[in-house]
Order: C-alpha cells, then sequence, then structure tokens
C-alpha cells in the first residue's frame, strides 16, 4: 500500500467516514450515510477541527479514504497528572479488512499520541465486537477495565 497516508479529515471525506461508521451490525442501526448527511455530522465535524485536542484522521490511499479514527487528548489527575490518547471509532473499509491497513492506522496513532505527550493512550471496543478486540490483543493491548455508558435521547 505505497500511496497510503494518514492525514487529517476534510469536510469532502464526511460522506465515507460515514459510511465506514455505518458499515456494521452496530453502526447501522445508528448512522445514516445517506446524502445529504444529516447535520449533526457537520456539526460534530466542525466542532472537532475548532478543538485543539482532537484530530478526526483518515486513512487515504491513492485519493481514497479507507480508514478513519478520532484522536482525544487530555490530561487527568491520576497517573500524576498524565496525559492520554483515547482513540474512537476505528473503521477500515470493508473490503480492505484484514491486510494491515488497521494494523498502521493504530500503530501511527498511537504514535501521534505519544508526539503529544501522552503516557498511555486507551480505546473502547463495543463487547460485540470480538473480532476488534482479537485485533487488538494481537497488536499488544490488553483488556483493562469495563466501560459503561448512559445514553440521552434514545441513543445507542
Amino acid at each position: 500500500m505505497s500511496g497510503l497516508v494518514f492525514r487529517g479529515a476534510t469536510v469532502a471525506d464526511l460522506p465515507a467516514i460515514i459510511a465506514m461508521l455505518a458499515d456494521d451490525v452496530n453502526g447501522a442501526t445508528r448512522e445514516d450515510a445517506s446524502l445529504p448527511l444529516d447535520p449533526g455530522y457537520l456539526a460534530a465535524f466542525e466542532a472537532i477541527g475548532r478543538d485543539p485536542n482532537q484530530e478526526l484522521i483518515v486513512a487515504d490511499l491513492d485519493g481514497k479514504v479507507v480508514g478513519t479514527l478520532q484522536l482525544s487528548y487530555f490530561p487527568g489527575l491520576s497517573f500524576k497528572g498524565a496525559w492520554r490518547g483515547p482513540i474512537e471509532a476505528v473503521r477500515i473499509a470493508g473490503d480492505l479488512r484484514g491486510q494491515g491497513l488497521g494494523a498502521r492506522l493504530v500503530d501511527w496513532a498511537v504514535e501521534r499520541c505519544r508526539a503529544r505527550g501522552c503516557r498511555m493512550v486507551q480505546l473502547t471496543s463495543k463487547l460485540t465486537r470480538l473480532d476488534a478486540h482479537r485485533f487488538y490483543e494481537r497488536l499488544g493491548w490488553e483488556k483493562s477495565h469495563a466501560g459503561f455508558k448512559l445514553h440521552f435521547d434514545g441513543g445507542q
């Protein structure tokens, strides 16, 4: 994959990003990739762009968006004030899964967090995403916490 680059997302990338978010059993019930996109997606994209501690990243292969993730950076008092780098919404285009692209994207994100001064990187993965769990374990991640969410207004 010599034409692969990781870069900040642009508004033109949103349809491809939303399509990847919708391309699984979980995302299919909560995302809507139909055009025109729901205005909430653009509002979130703009808010991410204004926040210096947020990055929406795409994997671009020869001009086509084939992967995405979101990075956040924040300090915590625990671990002596360590900065953390949560990685969210990791997705790879369905036809390219299993070719090492996801590993390269996650490795890039980890190094990006390290370069920002983070002392740890963390992510959550829905309990039903067993393939994703095996993927992260192959990359050396360890299951360390149980996560909990409370959704408002019918969120999933």
